[in-house]
């Protein structure tokens, strides 16, 4: 199970105000409301998309992560968010985010992509587009315009912004906060940057700060064992291997570039195997689907590896003990 910042957390709790039960809703996510806010308690993210499909059926959502993106400070980023601004312009900050991104989650990387007008700053997330999903995406990226916006001389706006996912009933909100045309059902859930915007010098650029923290996040991504992201690699392989059927552990481990005896000694290793991942990939996939009305019973089924549909909800009554009817009628989001 990946995990996330606690801080988007309870940003998004403050962000809807009196509309939302505070209290309930972070006990709900593993939060205590009266703990100081500390963005490296970490929360996993499933409890974070739950939260969020929670909310969504207590509140209009449409706009909130864009004023959580909004509120996001470099400051709240610790070292990080220094290195962001201590790069010497925006391209440097992105590339730190890029490098680093691993030290605030385990479920989303980032990649810097040429482009003919620009540069694509582009969020990977695995994982079923649920509603959870898709709000959390749509923050993130809110969020690095608001740090570009802080450290940059420049007025910033993207080029554009693009998002996998289908659009929300009112689109005034991301187009007033963004200031560039925002598109949906796109290939990549990214920003478009201009080479001006990147190249602009940073207000707070410091070659000399910029070094130091770099070698000091350098030292605090050595001391995070590998394995853990081999685990994170291994379920996103399997997930994305399963709408053909269930995958052997050579072929993922082939798409690993691990021979089949390293993959299975390293999850051994970590008291993990590898039919325990698949398993705990096809449970995590199907409850995500189950919450989103859009996916069919037998389309769940056929995406999480099973060749019917009669096996699907035996598998789930085990993991669950109940059906996924039943399961989709406590949990579908509105």
């Amino acid at each position: 199970m990946g995990q996330i910042t606690s801080l988007f957390a309870r940003k998004m709790v403050a962000a809807a105000k009196d509309a939302v039960d505070a209290r309930e809703l972070l006990g709900f996510a593993g939060l205590d409301a009266d703990e100081a806010w500390d963005p490296k308690v970490m929360i996993s993210d499933e409890a974070y998309y739950a939260m969020l499909e929670r909310m969504a059926a207590e509140t209009d959502v449409t706009a909130l992560p864009i004023k959580v993106g909004a509120s996001m400070r470099c400051d709240e980023y610790g070292a990080l968010g220094l290195a962001w601004k201590a790069a010497p312009n925006l391209l440097g900050s992105f590339s730190r985010v890029e490098r680093y991104a691993r030290l605030w989650t385990s479920v989303v990387e980032y990649e810097l992509r040429p482009h003919p007008r620009g540069m694509l700053f582009i969020l990977h997330r695995a994982g079923p587009r649920r509603l959870g999903l898709r709000l959390s995406n749509e923050a993130t990226l809110a969020s690095a315009v608001s740090l570009s916006r802080q450290v940059s001389p420049v007025p910033v706006a993207p080029v554009e912004v693009t998002l996998k996912h289908l659009a929300p009933n009112s689109l005034d909100a991301h187009e007033v906060y963004f200031g560039c045309p925002v598109r949906f059902e796109a290939e990549f859930d990214a920003l478009l940057l201009s080479h001006e915007t990147l190249d602009a010098p940073n207000i707070l650029g410091d070659e000399g700060i910029t070094q130091f923290i770099v070698s000091h996040l350098d030292a605090e991504l050595a001391g995070m064992k590998d394995d853990t992201s081999l685990e994170r690699k291994t379920k996103d392989a399997i997930a994305r291997a399963l709408s053909e059927g269930l995958p052997k552990m050579a072929d993922i481990a082939r798409s690993l570039g691990l021979s089949a005896r390293s993959f299975h000694r390293r999850l051994s290793e970590h008291g993990v195997t590898f039919q325990t991942l698949t398993d705990e990939t096809r449970r995590e996939l199907a409850l995500g689907m189950l919450r989103d009305n859009r996916y069919s019973l037998s389309e769940i089924a056929f995406l999480t590896g099973f060749s019917e549909q009669s096996a699907f909800t035996r598998a789930f009554k085990r993991w669950m003990g109940q059906t996924p009817a039943n399961y989709r009628k406590e949990h579908a989001s509105p």
